[in-house]
């Protein structure tokens, strides 16, 4: 990880590497609101970044990621997703707590000991909520569909976000829809209707609204 990188420089190209995965840009407003800091703190750190070579901000367009800002901001996701890890499996942490934990310490972890957890968890493919951990010489974390994408045949497994409300969180674990659960689909209806799951051989209900917060990695077909 980039020691030339402080913490809010990494959160920021994670944030971007987010908002740019569908080929757009993204704007400061939107950065702004989804780390809680104010415009004026984001358009002072964009044009830091930018001056540095990891992104490039174009007036009334937007905030686009570099190749070194792009490689940051996969290997940032990496640590977090490990860190997640180790906190679930080594120290017991409920899988929706990891990601709130695993920002308050990550960035403060020397690369050496982020290579001993990962070894000592057995090199994991995913992190507790079920996405996948980037190898450390990708420029692209592979992309994962919200549930509602899927069609009727279609199975998969789910991956449900750490910022996900509490409220639907205990929905989806009452559903058995947690981290690592294959589920089928069995029915989706027209016009934003619900679809029907097929989870541990019981089928279960979902609206549009809850489907399109889960997101899923295809499988073959049962």
């Amino acid at each position: 990880m980039d020691a030339q990188l402080s913490r809010s420089d990494r959160e920021l190209l994670k944030a971007i590497y987010r908002l740019t995965r569908d080929g757009s840009f993204a704007h400061t407003g939107r950065l702004a609101l989804s780390l809680g800091l104010t415009p004026g703190t984001v358009t002072a750190a964009v044009k830091r970044l930018d001056e540095r070579g990891f992104l490039e901000h174009q007036p009334y367009r937007g905030v686009e990621l570099r190749g070194p800002g792009r490689a940051a901001a996969v290997t940032a996701v990496r640590r977090h997703r490990i860190v997640e890890r180790f906190l679930s499996d080594m120290l017991g942490y409920p899988w929706n707590e990891a990601d709130r934990l695993a920002g308050t310490f990550e960035h403060e972890l020397p690369q050496e000991v982020e290579e001993r957890m990962f070894v000592a968890l057995d090199r994991p493919s995913t992190c507790p909520h079920g996405f996948p951990i980037p190898d450390p010489d990708v420029e692209e974390i592979p992309d994962m569909p919200p549930l509602y994408a899927l069609e009727p045949g279609d199975v998969a497994v789910v991956a449900v976000p750490g910022a996900t409300d509490p409220e639907v969180i205990e929905f989806l674990d009452a559903m058995g829809l947690r981290p690592g659960v294959t589920v089928e689909v069995k029915e989706k209806h027209p016009f934003d209707g619900p679809v029907v799951l097929r989870v541990e051989g019981r089928d279960r209900t979902i609206g549009e609204k809850v489907a399109n917060q889960i997101y899923v990695r295809k499988e073959q077909a049962i």
